[in-house]
């Protein structure tokens, strides 16, 4: 697949928020390229929209059916309805296609990674559509994976704190209008949330079940169960819509199999490169404000239960757009490309 000075990567919806993030990654990055395409549907006429990529200018090309033919490899990050649509003609035609939109994702045929934890099994399958995990699989995958070698796990529950960047831009602009509208005593114009989000939480945006919780938050526990490959794995959470525009912000409990003390769990975060532990502070170090933008899960306070010694509070943080999505994205194609290129 490599070609003689790199690879030829199409980026399907540079300017949806995984897109724009997906497009910054692959400028940073060192990753060999003879081609980099953009591609966005709504581009009807040829040379009419331009982006940059490492200082050059680049056209946006119309989206068609062939568009990515002659590819090593596609993120799609235009929407759901691009993703359904052209992710199967990348498959089709043997041509790897990372969806980072969570199209996929409940879909059992089609794997879903988090690189670093289980992405050994991009090599057991056919070139084809990959899902990229929703943000808080990714987190909480890590995390997981990186206690059970040392401390096994029996358990955890997980509140989550969600940005409303999870609703793409129209969830920025909701949130950034009600907060001027409501410093300025004007009325509060509601769209993508039921009820007012400006300097509120809210327990929930999306209708539960019989049980209470609702699709999304079944859905990230049976994807961090695939991602782990345990589908029993004691797993318990809670999404709350927190007023904030970017990073999920996590506090979990987890109980695990052998004894443990607070040191022993900083070890493990300063070992790992997926983390970065901050001591606590009365500056309060880790927080939506202050990982945003980063590249890193960060960890903060680490609670340890007298009554119940190997449990534990912990409190991570990690930016949706970067570590959980388009840092992972990458990742998983630097896998790919490992060992399609030889």
């Amino acid at each position: 697949m490599k070609r003689d000075k790199g690879y030829h990567i199409s980026l399907v919806g540079s300017d949806s928020l995984q897109g724009e993030e997906m497009k910054k990654v692959l400028e940073k990055k060192n990753i060999p390229l003879t081609e980099m395409n953009f591609f966005d549907p709504e581009v009807d006429e040829e040379y009419s929209k331009l982006t940059q990529f490492r200082g050059e200018p680049k056209v946006i090309h119309h989206l068609d059916e062939n568009s990515v033919f002659g590819s090593d490899l596609a993120f799609l990050a235009s929407d759901q309805g691009i993703s359904r649509k052209y992710g199967p003609i990348a498959a089709q035609n043997k041509i790897w296609a990372i969806d980072l939109l969570g199209t996929f994702n409940s879909e059992d045929a089609i794997p879903i990674v988090v690189a670093g934890v289980n992405d050994y099994v991009l090599r057991k399958v056919k070139p084809g559509l990959v899902a990229n995990p929703h943000p808080v699989t990714i987190i909480l995958s890590h995390l997981i994976h990186l206690l059970i070698p040392h401390y096994g796990f029996k358990g955890g529950v997980a509140f989550i704190c969600q940005p409303v960047s999870a609703f793409d831009n129209p969830g920025i602009e909701e949130l950034a209008n009600q907060c001027y509208d409501a410093l300025q005593g004007g009325s509060i114009q509601k769209n993508v949330f039921k009820t007012q989000i400006a300097f509120n939480l809210l327990s929930h945006v999306a209708s539960p079940g019989e049980d209470g919780f609702d699709q999304m938050e079944d859905q990230i526990v049976a994807e961090v169960r695939r991602v782990l490959g345990n589908p029993r794995l004691p797993l318990s959470l809670s999404v709350i819509q927190a007023p904030v525009f970017f990073t999920y912000s996590i506090m979990i409990r987890f109980e695990l199999a052998k004894k443990a003390e607070p040191s022993h769990l900083i070890d493990l975060f300063d070992a790992s490169s997926y983390f970065k532990y901050s001591p606590p502070s009365p500056l309060c170090p880790i927080s939506a404000v202050s990982v945003t933008g980063k590249d890193m899960i960060h960890i903060g306070r680490i609670k340890q239960e007298q009554s119940l010694p190997n449990s534990f509070w912990i409190w991570a943080v990690a930016d949706n757009l970067t570590r959980g999505s388009a840092l992972n994205a990458y990742e998983v194609a630097e896998e790919i490309l490992s060992f399609t290129s030889s």
